[in-house]
Order: structure tokens, then sequence, then C-alpha cells
């Protein structure tokens, strides 16, 4: 049984370099720990949330009642699972499976559309069920770090379907060609995006989704009071601004840098999935379990593919750092690959 509940941070330990997990960095840039630490001064009032949804509706051009503001994206997928009652919830995979975790626990009938890795991991929009009325996937996905077409995903959307499209890393790839964040013409479109990954708040927990205004409505009814803390909400508010936002399409354009001196210095055994487009990649190398767990004990921690549906315990997902790290991960990769036993060395 694939355990779904699997995610990069079980991976990590003292003393190890983490690739694990994809965040870009260690910490907010000093600018955003600046907003952190002036929120506290308002933090003996109950949290305000609409500053930050008139930013978040600004950046995306979207009408306020179209966005949600949640702790994180994973809120979002539990919100989904708790307002909607779908006959038929179909998730693509491989991909963060939260979403699946989700609707199970609420009882939800799920089915998996399976990509293929012969085909590159590309979404083919034929193989999701006509009869599915909710639909989830990432774009770009993890852990393949494919990026689908938007006129692919789009043309998922239809009446009396609800297509949820996990856009946590969407602003990992320069440009954000394939999101469908300002798109209001598609019906029942619910694009979920996350201030993780690219400003470093993994432990803030902040997100948001945008979607139309009803279903924004039915998502919010499922959350408590005062669901997102006074310092997300700031987060939001300061990330959404013209010079954050260029800040990140910049910071973009350094993970397309640093992702293609990681791949250049791979060993010829290692298979790259796909066409990596975000800030991670995903590796087929020979005999996975023992890699993983040599590279553990050289002082690295990559994050296990075998708890995706789809992939296998040879398969790796790899963050992108700066080439100051990745170089030397690769010199280690390929040193862990090089010492593999012989046929004759296998008990």
């Amino acid at each position: 049984m694939t355990d779904l509940s699997h995610h990069g941070d079980a991976e990590l330990a003292d003393g190890l370099v983490d690739l694990a997990v994809n965040v870009r960095a260690d910490a907010p840039p000093a600018w955003l720990r600046a907003v952190l630490h002036a929120s506290v001064d308002a933090a003996a009032s109950y949290p305000d949330p609409a500053p930050a949804r008139a930013a978040v509706a600004a950046a995306h051009g979207r009408p306020e009642d179209e966005v949600l503001l949640a702790a994180g994206a994973a809120e979002v997928f539990v919100l989904v699972a708790r307002a909607l009652r779908p006959r038929l919830a179909a998730v693509v995979h491989p991909s963060f499976t939260e979403p699946e975790v989700a609707l199970r626990a609420a009882g939800h009938p799920v089915t998996r559309v399976q990509l293929r890795g012969d085909d590159g991991w590309r979404l083919d929009p034929t193989a999701v069920p006509e009869d599915a009325d909710l639909v989830v996937l990432g774009n770009p996905t993890n852990p393949t770090s494919v990026l689908h077409p938007a006129d692919a995903v789009a043309a998922l959307a239809r009446p009396g379907r609800v297509l949820v499209v996990d856009e946590a890393f969407a602003d990992t790839v320069p440009g954000e060609p394939a999101s469908l964040a300002a798109r209001r013409d598609l019906p029942g479109v619910l694009v979920v995006r996350s201030l993780t990954k690219t400003w470093g708040l993994a432990g803030l927990r902040v997100g948001y989704a945008l979607g139309p205004a009803a279903l924004i409505a039915r998502l919010a009814a499922q959350q408590p009071h005062w669901p997102v803390s006074t310092p997300a909400l700031a987060a939001l508010a300061a990330c959404s601004t013209p010079a954050a936002r260029a800040e990140a399409e910049a910071a973009a354009h350094d993970l397309e840098t640093w992702r293609a001196t990681l791949l250049a210095d791979l060993p010829p055994s290692v298979v790259v999935e796909g066409s990596p487009r975000s800030s991670f990649v995903l590796l087929r190398v020979p005999d996975g379990l023992r890699v993983r767990e040599e590279l553990r004990r050289c002082g690295w921690a990559v994050r296990r593919g075998d708890t995706f549906p789809g992939l296998t315990g040879d398969h790796l997902r790899v963050a992108v750092r700066r080439p100051e790290v990745s170089l030397p991960f690769a010199a280690a990769l390929t040193d862990v690959v090089r010492a593999a036993p012989t046929p004759e060395e296998v008990p």
C-alpha cells in the first residue's frame, strides 16, 4: 500500500543537506522577515483579511469574492473535500498526495488517472473519466516537474465539474505560461496557490485559492473564524505586490540556470524523468533504495519516489539548489552509483 501521508520533511535529519523539501530558501528574504516581525505588533488584535484579499485579487486581476485565503494549500484541499459531494473524484497521478488523502478521509470515491513515464508524464485530457465531477491535478506537477500546457488543463473544465489545479509551483516557472490563475472564463476551475516554495514560508502555513465566487463561498463556509494568522496575512499582502512578483520572476530565471547546471553534471546511468520545469527534478537511478541510503550516509537527503502512485523505489525527487550545493551533490551521486556492487558481490 502506498503511503500517501509521506512527505519530504520526513527525510530530514541533523547533519543532512536538504534536497528533499522543495522550498527554495532556508529563510524568507530580509525584507519579508521585516514584514513578519512588524506584524507581531498587531498580534493582539484579531486578524483582518481584507488588505491581503485585496492584494491577492489585484495581483491576479480578479474580484475579491473570487479569492479564498487559507492556511496553506493543504487546507484548501481539506475544504474542497468537506464542502463538495462529488459522485466521482479523479486525481491525476503521480502528484502531490494530500488532495487524495483529504478526499478519502471525507469518504469520497476516488479514481486515479495514472500518467505514464514513457509519455513523459504528460497530461492526456481524454484519460480523465467523463463522469468525474471533481478532477484534481498539479501544474507544474510534483514530483515529475512537468508543466502541462494551459490548453490541455483547460480542456478538463466543463459545466457540472470542479477542476482543482494545484499551482503551488507555478511561480517557479518564468512567466507562469501555463497558469490558469487569471482565467475567469472557464467553468468550475479552482486554482490553488502557495507562498511556501518561493518565499521560504513552509512554517507559516499560507496560501490561497482563486475561483468562481459561489465556489469560494462554499469553501469559506467550512473554515473557522480567523483561519489565517496576522503574520500570514501580512506575508500575503507583501508577496502580492508588483515588486515582490518581479523578485519571484527573477528567482524563477535563476532556478532555470541552477537546474541546467545540476542536470548537466549527473552521471550517465541516471535518467531524468520528463522535461523538468520547476524547482525540483525527478530522477530514476539503478537500485534506488541503496542509492538513497548511501546518499544519506554521505550527508544528503533526497525525497523517495515510491510513495507517489505510479513511481517506484528507483525514483528520487531532488530539489534544485544553487550550484555550490547541487554540484557537490551530483559528484556524490556519481560516486554512489559507481560504487554499486557487482552481481558477484550481491549475496
